[in-house]
């Protein structure tokens, strides 16, 4: 699996679980996170298809995609309930983003272990109850299936990758239970969104945040052409309020953005580098998963 970042000038790799023939694949969303395009590879046939996002959950790091393709071979789905400390396991990626699949082996160390996830703007956040093992993983293993000795997918594993960086110790690999993947994914498939999960495309401003200390947001760019460069809004500016609601920090915003519908009107106000106030309708284009 392959993505553009255009955005931001660049592009990742990472690895999927084929969940259905009908082309429901199971990745991290970080493997995804600012994609402007995502293509998928399907390694028995050689064949590439072009994905959609079809939710995803940040707090989880999971997401689901859709591709047009039928009579794909599926994974066989177990269960990571019951998992022991010392049971076998063969963890299988993209390692290095080379588009072949690589294989390696271990054991689980530790469950219910929890790891800091930073990314390139310097946020971090924490994932919890993760399976913990040292079958070693690599950038371009994230999204891929943890195996156990029988073959079935107990979770998807969640190496280090391009825009989103694992603080841990050398030697040590970490995945998500698929228990906890799947769930996710039927709440997907059924529509019903919440403040972890979202549905469908994700709402996008055109506008890169910066990490400033400040009450509100400040813009560090504007994308040209973007729903706020045609709104009128600059770097330098603070975004104050979206959609009625006050914004009091870059991560505010981006929660009120991932709750926002593509094209429907919100106001937001801003104050600009001379201390005036700002405030205009503004409709969100269709963007890339945060």
């Amino acid at each position: 699996m392959t993505t553009n970042l255009a955005y931001q000038g660049g592009a990742a790799a990472g690895t999927g679980i084929v969940l259905t023939s009908s082309g429901e694949v199971l990745t991290n969303n970080h493997v995804i996170r600012g994609a402007t395009t995502i293509r998928v590879r399907d390694v028995s046939t050689g064949r590439t298809y072009t994905a959609t996002v079809a939710g995803y959950s940040v707090s989880r790091d999971i997401a689901l995609l859709k591709v047009n393709a039928h009579g794909l071979q599926t994974a066989t789905i177990g269960s990571s309930a019951g998992l022991r400390t010392g049971d076998r396991v063969t963890a299988v990626g993209n390692a290095g983003g080379t588009g072949t699949l690589t294989v390696s082996t271990g054991a689980l160390v530790r469950l219910h272990q929890s790891i800091t996830v930073s990314d390139d703007s310097g946020a971090s956040s924490q994932l919890s109850d993760l399976i913990e093992t040292n079958a070693e993983l690599q950038p371009g293993d994230s999204g891929g299936p943890l195996l156990d000795r029988n073959g079935r997918v107990i979770g998807v594993d969640a190496a280090g990758s391009s825009g989103s960086r694992y603080q841990q110790s050398a030697g040590d690999g970490y995945a998500i239970p698929i228990d906890t993947a799947t769930a996710i994914v039927h709440q997907i498939e059924a529509g019903t969104k919440s403040s972890s999960v979202h549905i469908g495309p994700t709402a996008f401003l055109g506008v890169e945040i910066s990490g400033q200390d400040v009450s509100g947001a400040v813009i560090a760019g504007v994308v040209q052409g973007g729903p706020a460069d045609n709104a009128g809004l600059e770097a330098g500016d603070v975004i104050t309020s979206f959609g009625g609601q006050k914004v009091t920090s870059p991560t505010s915003l981006q929660l009120l953005i991932r709750a926002a519908t593509p094209g429907k009107a919100y106001r937001i106000t801003w104050i600009d580098q001379y201390g005036s106030t700002g405030s205009t309708t503004i409709r969100p284009a269709s963007g890339p998963a945060q």
